[in-house]
């Protein structure tokens, strides 16, 4: 992911932290792609973890889905051939 460190410097706006909700002092973070602002590295470093154990748990059900429909149609399959 791509992110800029902001130093010294406080949004012009009111901003909060994406993840944990606090308010956004001086040297913060704010990823490029969504704008989001995290209050400091650590944030940002969770909201990374919880985005990739999100992508794994899809990736796991999608699996198990698919599994479960080819079950399914040879289940079909062998019932229609008899």
């Amino acid at each position: 992911m791509r992110f800029v460190l902001v130093n010294d410097e406080t949004p012009r706006k009111q901003f909060f932290c994406a993840l944990c909700g606090d308010p956004i002092r001086a040297g913060y973070l704010r990823e490029i792609g969504t704008q989001l602002c995290y209050c400091d590295p650590d944030c940002y470093a969770d909201h990374c973890k919880s985005a990739i154990m999100a992508l794994a748990d899809f990736a796991r059900a999608s699996w198990i889905a698919l599994a479960s429909n080819r079950i399914n149609e040879r289940t079909e399959i062998e019932l229609t051939a008899k």
